[in-house]
C-alpha cells in the first residue's frame, strides 16, 4: 500500500507543477495583452497630439494601433486557453490529491489494524 501512496504523492507533485506552469503562462498572456493595449493607447494619444507626425504618416500610426490591438486580442485568446488548462490541471490535481489522501487513510487504518491484531495475539498467547 505504501508504494501506491508514494506514486500518488509523486503524481500530485507533478500535477501541481503543471498547474503552476499554466498559471504562469496565463499571467504572462494577460500581461502581454495589457502591454499591447497600453501600446495601442499610447499610439492613439500620440496620433492626436499636437505637433505629431501623424498627419504626415497616418498609415504608420493606424497600422501600429491595429497591430497592437491584434496582439491584445491574440494574447487574450491565449490567456483564455491557459485559463481552461488551469481549470483542467486543478481538477486533475484535486482528483489525485483525493486518491492520495484515501490511500494514506487506508494505509494508516491497515497499519492500526495490524498492530491491534498483534497486540491481541500477544495477549491471547499463553505465558
Amino acid at each position: 500500500m505504501a508504494e501506491r501512496e508514494k506514486r500518488l504523492r509523486k503524481l500530485l507533485a507533478v500535477q501541481e507543477k503543471l498547474k503552476a506552469l499554466h498559471e504562469t503562462r496565463h499571467a504572462g498572456h494577460v500581461a502581454a495583452a495589457a502591454a499591447a493595449r497600453a501600446d495601442a493607447e499610447d499610439l492613439a494619444a500620440r496620433f492626436d497630439a499636437e505637433g505629431s507626425m501623424a498627419m504626415t504618416f497616418p498609415d504608420v500610426y493606424n497600422r501600429g494601433i491595429a497591430t497592437a490591438l491584434g496582439k491584445e486580442r491574440a494574447n487574450l485568446r491565449l490567456a483564455e486557453t491557459e485559463a481552461q488548462r488551469v481549470a483542467i490541471a486543478t481538477a486533475r490535481a484535486n482528483m489525485v490529491e483525493r486518491a492520495w489522501r484515501e490511500e494514506r487513510r487506508a494505509d494508516e487504518r491497515s497499519r492500526t489494524e495490524r498492530e491491534l491484531l498483534e497486540l491481541l495475539a500477544r495477549k491471547a498467547a499463553p505465558p
